[in-house]
């Protein structure tokens, strides 16, 4: 880009001495310095935020076209305060009921059901994993016996699991590095999940941006930078994680998996649906990737018009007001290339899906309900 700019910075220099009768050493200096560190020359990739001029196409959507059950959120209320203020703020949107997805067991666990307890129509616990002695051949009854208990106090199911590919590493309070959900040792706790009818939140792998070269090739390289996975040894790689969650989800058919951000597969959603064709129990939330699939509305609405069943809809990105709109937005209207840094760090605009309103009322409210087992209303 640079040598570019360069050749357009001179030819402007000469373009303006020109205008003067000849070529004049004193102006083209001044002209050349007036290209300085507030110059395009001078600007950084990061710093990069332009402001799109099209006009026609501003649809704000201030509150959801049904009630909406956000199936991934987590408990960001730090006070009784806050979370009476958030609770505000859903009724604004129209949220009806957020799934917290706390990682937690034991007495932090047990914590959240105290403070979340407030308001138990508004909020929905799901636990943790106690992968604690893990390493050992005997690890599963006392992991399992902690699942009923949390069961016991109101989980509904469990989550959000993560693993980027060294292992299970979300729950609280012990990670599993090395060890993944298709490993043996998981069997028990993920039957048990079975019986109670407790689904599986599993975030699994990034987007594909983060394990590409950190170059000027990158689509993704502003965000895919921070996350990226490319120079780490011995990780698991994309395709490895797919592997790894359907091989989970198919070992265990008598329970429900949803997997995270569209299981990382944003850039080629077929991926996805060869998986949502083959397992029943398996279904996908759309959280914090509103940004990777905005660029590509049309496919994405195609996605959802055949998969409107499997879908639900989820936010993993604060409880701020403006969050939940432009969420919204991307979902209900026809709107194009428009942005929003609160919820991207991508270069790239965004684009409304404009989802009918059968998909919308299962993605936003209908599918969760049947995963947690609510009375329709």
């Amino acid at each position: 880009m640079r040598p570019y700019l360069s050749l357009v910075t001179s030819f402007l220099v000469l373009l303006i001495c020109h205008s003067c009768g000849r070529p004049d050493t004193e102006t083209a200096t001044s002209t050349q310095e007036s290209f300085s560190a507030d110059s395009v020359e001078a600007l950084l990739l990061k710093d990069h935020q332009p402001v799109s001029l099209y006009k026609g196409n501003e649809n704000p959507v201030t509150r959801a076209a049904f009630p909406v059950i956000d199936m991934h959120s987590h408990p960001y209320a730090k006070s009784e305060a806050a979370l009476d203020e958030w609770v505000k703020t859903m009724d604004k949107v129209g949220i009806e009921k957020t799934v917290i997805q706390s990682y937690q067991t034991g007495d932090a666990f047990d914590s959240l059901v105290q403070v979340y307890g407030k308001y138990p129509d508004r909020f929905i616990l799901f636990c943790g994993f106690d992968y604690t002695g893990y390493e050992q051949d005997d690890f599963g009854p006392a992991a399992v016996k902690e699942l009923e208990r949390c069961f016991s106090m109101g989980a509904k199911g469990v989550g959000e699991l993560g693993d980027k590919g060294k292992g299970l590493f979300y729950s609280r309070p012990t990670k599993a590095f090395g060890m993944h959900i298709n490993d043996p040792k998981m069997k028990p706790l993920i039957q048990k999940c079975g019986e109670l009818g407790m689904p599986i939140s599993i975030h699994v792998a990034e987007p594909i941006w983060m394990y590409q070269p950190m170059d000027a090739s990158n689509d993704g390289l502003m965000n895919a930078f921070k996350w990226r996975l490319d120079q780490q040894e011995g990780i698991v790689d994309h395709q490895g994680m797919i592997d790894i969650l359907k091989d989970a989800v198919a070992q265990n058919p008598e329970t429900t998996f949803i997997a995270c951000h569209y299981a990382n597969t944003s850039y080629d959603l077929s991926i996805l649906a060869k998986l949502f064709d083959v397992y029943p129990n398996l279904y996908a939330d759309n959280s914090a990737r509103y940004a990777e699939t905005a660029t590509i509305p049309r496919t994405v609405n195609r996605f959802y018009s055949q998969y409107a069943d499997r879908l639900v809809y989820g936010t993993d990105m604060g409880m701020d007001v403006g969050m939940y709109q432009t969420t919204l937005r991307i979902l209900e209207t026809a709107d194009e290339h428009f942005y929003d840094r609160n919820i991207s760090s991508y270069h790239w605009p965004m684009h409304g899906y404009d989802l009918s309103g059968e998909v919308l009322e299962k993605v936003y409210r209908s599918n969760a309900q049947k995963l947690l087992k609510l009375p329709a209303e």
